[in-house]
């Protein structure tokens, strides 16, 4: 990697990116590196180099509608080149840790979307990677972290607000499965998915288990199911082979219990990321179909106040709107692009970084291997 710091402070130069996958996760972030100097005129400034993908015509013309100076077929040449500072990785998940590891070998930052990989294994290789002496920064992608809600919850449970913390409940949920005629896609598929409903959704509410409470989760009991078992593929019907739901009963360390329940198959809810934190002196609710919202309920009596999170002094405000002006999903990807640029211009830790996507892929395997075992409890090894 050339260095564009003249030493610590401003860049000599644009940090330059690549963002490696165009579909879904490449467009919302590429929409990030595009606004986020907008909005965070502190972070250094980035120039939008070059966005890969499979497809030429296809990258071609995502590019040139995202605002990429270039698009590329070859990750592999792209990673390589000398004026590539940052490398975004929103492949599938299959691909996540070979492209990863490659750009860590090559000296870049890397930002890797959710999971951090397929197998423990594959997220042990790049934590080792990451801390490596000499390694750019490396930081997982678990854009609910930067809603501003939740961020907001995460203080007040710090501060004691609610007490302490009893139980937690956690369910994301979604509907784009529930038609049994939705056609197979690579997220259907073990070799390239990993998992199903359970790494993609799952991910996400464990890690916020994590972030919330300050503690990783220990033991586990799981169930995963599979409603349609065959999606129609471009040759006929094709064998689904990871899960449409899944349940888990999780603990931690300190004793808080969460209950756990994600589907891609539950009709009516489109992007239903529901937390509950039930404390000895009050609780806590959110759902991501309502982000700008908290439900505080301090003391043991009394009802929950609404809280509009729209503030300049709420997390993440200030760089917005004026107060009572309400935030979206995609500002969650520019403020973590802005996370990421502070800790590679000052050389700080990132949050989440690659120990933490550890943590949540331990969880999600002991819940595979509690499945497998009728439903026993197992270790995660955190």
């Amino acid at each position: 990697m050339t260095d564009p710091s003249a030493g610590a402070g401003t860049p000599a130069r644009p940090l330059a990116v690549a963002v490696i996958g165009y579909s879904f996760m490449g467009k919302a972030h590429s929409n990030a590196w595009r606004n986020v100097r907008a909005f965070y005129p502190e972070v250094p400034a980035v120039q939008m180099q070059v966005l890969v993908g499979r497809d030429g015509a296809g990258v071609r013309e995502a590019a040139d509608r995202y605002g990429w100076a270039e698009a590329a077929t070859d990750w592999r040449q792209v990673i390589a080149r000398d004026d590539v500072d940052i490398v975004d990785v929103c492949t599938p998940g299959h691909l996540h840790a070979e492209v990863a590891l490659a750009a860590l070998a090559a000296g870049k930052h890397v930002l890797v979307e959710k999971p951090l990989a397929n197998s423990v294994a594959e997220c042990e290789d790049l934590v080792a990677a990451a801390t490596a002496p000499g390694a750019g920064r490396a930081m997982l992608g678990f854009n609910y972290r930067r809603v501003p809600a939740l961020a907001l919850a995460r203080d007040l449970v710090r501060e004691g607000r609610i007490g302490q913390v009893r139980a937690v409940r956690l369910s994301y949920l979604q509907d784009w499965l529930a038609d049994d005629r939705a056609p197979m896609t690579w997220r259907l598929r073990k070799e390239t998915a990993g998992t199903g409903v359970l790494g993609d959704l799952g991910s996400h509410a464990v890690d916020q288990v994590h972030y919330l409470l300050g503690e990783t989760v220990t033991s586990v009991r799981g169930e995963l199911r599979t409603f349609v078992p065959q999606r129609p593929g471009p040759s006929g019907p094709e064998e689904v082979t990871v899960d449409d739901a899944a349940w888990a009963t999780l603990q931690t360390a300190s004793g808080v219990v969460a209950s756990l329940e994600v589907s891609r198959v539950a009709t009516g809810r489109k992007n239903s990321l529901q937390v509950e934190l039930y404390g000895t002196d009050g609780s806590i609710r959110f759902d991501l179909e309502r982000l700008n919202e908290l439900r505080v309920l301090s003391g043991t009596g009394g009802g929950a106040e609404t809280v509009l999170v729209t503030e300049p002094d709420h997390p993440y405000l200030a760089a917005w709107w004026p107060a009572g002006h309400v935030l979206g999903w995609d500002h969650t990807f520019t403020s973590q692009a802005a996370d990421f640029l502070r800790a590679v211009d000052r050389g700080e830790p990132v949050q989440p970084d690659f120990a933490a996507g550890l943590a949540v892929q331990r969880v999600l395997a002991a819940v595979e291997a509690s499945h497998a075992r009728g439903g026993a409890r197992v270790d995660t090894g955190n």
